[in-house]
């Protein structure tokens, strides 16, 4: 029987000690660290998240700044207070909710921010550190961050190991795939276009999975006792589901996440990560 990662005992792990971070970080410095969370029109799946970024915050002591504008902003006008964040001392991260509304332009408004505050890791300059491995020295996606820190927390080697990417977004596909060449195992990353996917993911010591395509991933498509890593999430006849056939493929494997409850809940903690790691590197810490 698998090991199944457990998502939601990591991510409570992790804010427990941010906790008691941002607890001295505001005994020392006269203020806690701070997240401004941009959103843009009326989004209802947005809504929720940045409502569970903002409690979240909350939980662990930082302070939330929660700027709404109108879908019918401009460019310019969003790109203006993106600047007034970046030049703000007291804010530390910033995000800006995505998807934007028609007509705006999501790799600018990312570009735009600060890469000293760009807590989700998505600007160039947080791109590169993390392709080149300079982890200390930049902010990572969060996504990606939080499958690192699985293997960290459970004792998986990756060095060596065969390992397959089956994904190949610039929010997690390409940055994982990354982090897993300079953990030093032996990367494919397949997609889309990938010709007999299973060809791939039937050698895989690692296999992470971010498609959003339910069951993707049967278990004869698996490797005996490999490690398997879902961060698909689709909603299937009121059901949350991810990309791996979990009950096929647990049977067959030696670990593997659950959804929900596995990468999910350590998106978001890896943001309040990266919020505390930006008030730290901006004060010299």
């Amino acid at each position: 029987m698998a090991v199944i990662l457990d998502g939601k005992a990591l991510s409570k792990k992790i804010r427990n000690s941010l906790k008691n971070e941002v607890k001295e970080l505001k005994e020392k410095f006269g203020r806690p660290p701070s997240l401004a969370v941009v959103l843009v029109g009326n989004n209802p799946a947005s809504e929720i998240y940045v409502r569970n970024k903002i409690k979240a915050c909350s939980e662990v002591g930082i302070d939330s700044i929660d700027r709404r504008l109108p879908e019918t902003v401009t460019q310019e006008e969003l790109n203006s207070i993106v600047k007034e964040l970046n030049e703000d001392p007291n804010v530390d991260g910033i995000i800006v909710q995505l998807p934007l509304p028609n007509g705006l332009s999501c790799r600018e408004v990312v570009n735009y921010i600060s890469p000293e505050k760009d807590v989700d890791g998505f600007h160039p300059v947080n791109v590169g550190k993390c392709t080149l491995g300079l982890y200390d020295q930049g902010l990572m996606p969060c996504t990606p961050a939080g499958v690192m820190k699985f293997f960290e927390e459970y004792n998986i080697p990756l060095q060596g190991k065969n390992a397959v990417m089956v994904g190949h977004s610039n929010i997690v596909g390409k940055p994982l795939a990354n982090m897993l060449i300079n953990a030093n195992a032996t990367v494919s990353v397949c997609h889309v276009y990938t010709k007999d996917l299973s060809h791939y993911t039937r050698y895989a010591d690692v296999l992470c999975v971010a498609t959003g395509v339910p069951g993707l991933i049967k278990a004869d498509m698996v490797k005996e006792g490999a490690v398997v890593i879902d961060i698909g999430i689709s909603r299937v006849n009121g059901k949350i589901v991810g990309d791996v056939d979990f009950e096929g493929v647990k049977e067959k494997v030696s670990a593997i996440t659950p959804v929900p409850g596995g990468v999910g809940p350590m998106t978001i903690t890896m943001l309040l990560y990266n919020t505390v790691k930006a008030f730290k590197m901006r004060n010299g810490i």
